[in-house]
């Protein structure tokens, strides 16, 4: 019957296998966005990776209390997740607000913080010439951006910035909701009463 014992812990089972998927995800879109913002510090995007982390150790441990049917386990598995849930949820809404004049800010002090070897990294990868045409300080000895056609890396920086941001954010926030549904399952889940258990303790003794 659906909605009995063997379908929650069923549902509950496949969920965390989901999340486990989820958490691989989300910690290669972590990755994949700093690896974009090469000169940029992102710590928003740090945030998505704990998370992706963090789920993958509460999947684990929801598995467990699943299988075996753990009431502290199971207890401990839904406090957790709507405590990560609700950090996700931040830190995915952080991402999808933040504003073209706040990734050009992230931009240009990763870009002055970085060697000037970096640029030159940076310069290559993104066939891009100085952070502003306008300022000369911040091209590499290497290239005189005057002379070349190549557009200013603060153009090409600033799209992959909001890229990975949004990136990020969008698949955080979609998948949090999801996190309030597993720990409604595992509280039906932990309320219920296990029929192989009747076995051992028939319904109406007392021991």
């Amino acid at each position: 019957m659906c909605g009995g014992f063997t379908c929650s812990k069923r549902a509950l089972v496949a969920l965390n296998i989901l999340y486990i998927i989820v958490a691989f995800v989300l910690i290669g879109v972590a990755i994949y966005g700093q690896q974009c913002a090469v000169v940029t510090n992102l710590p928003i995007i740090g945030g998505i990776l704990a998370c992706g982390i963090f789920l993958f150790m509460i999947s684990i441990l929801g598995l467990i209390g699943a299988v075996k049917h753990h009431q502290v386990v199971l207890f401990f598995y839904m406090v957790i997740l709507f405590m990560l849930f609700l950090v996700q949820f931040s830190v995915a809404c952080a991402c999808l607000a933040v504003n073209q004049e706040q990734q050009q800010n992230l931009a240009k002090k990763g870009w002055d913080g970085v060697s000037q070897s970096m640029r030159e990294v940076v310069e290559t990868t993104f066939s891009c010439c100085g952070f502003e045409k306008s300022n000369g300080s911040v091209t590499t000895p290497a290239k005189d951006c005057a002379q070349t056609n190549l557009p200013p890396c603060k153009e090409k920086l600033q799209n992959i910035i909001d890229h990975a941001f949004k990136l990020c954010g969008g698949i955080g926030l979609f998948f949090s909701f999801t996190e309030v549904i597993a720990a409604v399952v595992a509280c039906r889940y932990r309320n219920q009463f296990d029929p192989s258990a009747s076995f051992l303790f028939p319904r109406g003794r007392i021991y």
